[in-house]
């Protein structure tokens, strides 16, 4: 069985995730992906500035740039996939 990524679909945290899941998957999404200018003050998805926005940011980030399978979007099974878009005012998820 082949399988395929699934297109028109988004990484976001479980909103029961806990601060410390959250902050681990986000040092290691940004880890991976060596940059999360996005998050931070002043960038395009620092607001709200809460947690589980920026964990779902960057979660999506790492998602989408590893291609878009389901075991990239596990994080100790904090990740959840979406299939409507989060994208939110100038933040724009991949």
């Amino acid at each position: 069985m082949e399988w395929y990524p699934l297109t028109d679909s988004w990484c976001i945290a479980k909103y029961t995730t806990n601060d410390t899941q959250l902050m681990n998957n986000i040092l290691y999404a940004c880890d991976v992906l060596d940059n999360c200018k996005m998050i931070q003050q002043g960038g395009s998805c620092f607001i709200p500035d809460i947690l589980l926005n920026h964990a779902s940011v960057v979660m999506n980030e790492y998602y989408a740039k590893k291609g878009r399978n389901p075991w990239n979007c596990y994080f100790s099974d904090s990740g959840l996939i979406s299939n409507t878009e989060p994208s939110y005012g100038s933040c724009k998820y991949a």
